[in-house]
């Protein structure tokens, strides 16, 4: 099971995840997200990482040449698209709303899809869950986000069946920090599911 935590916006909340077990850390690149991190604090915290972590940039409606600059200066990855970001050269998780239509020809480069719950102010990070069954309509390797933690992951798991799951608001103390005994207890439990 793929276990990511995303909005890490310091270091010692990624070392915590690290720590924790998380085979992936998301850095928020969309400056509009109250976990907004600079490309340039995401690659000081990047370079403490171990090699087998996944570093992942989130981004939203960016350009390709942004998105490789920013690839290159932080070192990710894997780049999460959401909206109409497109990306050569890297690993892709293509983002998609709960209830969203399969997608088409254009999404066949993803390596994976990242089904998240649908809102119309924020693009990931709402805490809210969705049917968590209906990934099972899409992609063979799924990634389910959307309001999880410890007390769900488990039972979101049986019931999507994914290849890996993505948290990030409900492991917090507040917007872009986290709580240490949350994500361990989230990783642990999603790892034993």
């Amino acid at each position: 099971m793929m276990v990511k935590i995303c909005g890490i916006t310091n270091r010692e909340d990624a070392l915590a995840a690290v720590e924790a077990g998380a085979s992936a850390i998301g850095f928020n690149f969309y400056r509009d997200s109250p976990r907004y991190i600079s490309p340039t604090g995401a690659a000081m915290i990047a370079e403490k990482l171990p090699d087998s972590v996944w570093k992942v940039g989130v981004f939203v409606d960016e350009m390709p040449e942004t998105i490789a600059k920013i690839a290159l200066d932080v070192g990710l990855d894997v780049a999460q698209l959401h909206g109409f970001s497109e990306a050569r050269g890297l690993r892709i998780w293509r983002a998609l709303s709960a209830g969203a239509p399969p997608p088409d020809e254009s999404t066949e480069t993803a390596e994976a899809l990242l089904i998240d719950t649908p809102s119309e102010d924020l693009r990931g990070g709402t805490g809210k869950t969705w049917n968590w069954s209906d990934a099972r309509r899409y992609h063979d390797k799924i990634i389910i986000a959307g309001g999880l933690d410890a007390s769900n992951v488990r039972q979101a798991i049986e019931e999507a069946r994914p290849w890996g799951v993505d948290a990030c608001s409900r492991l917090e103390k507040s917007p872009g920090l986290k709580d240490h005994e949350k994500m361990r207890n989230f990783v642990k439990t999603a790892l034993s599911a």
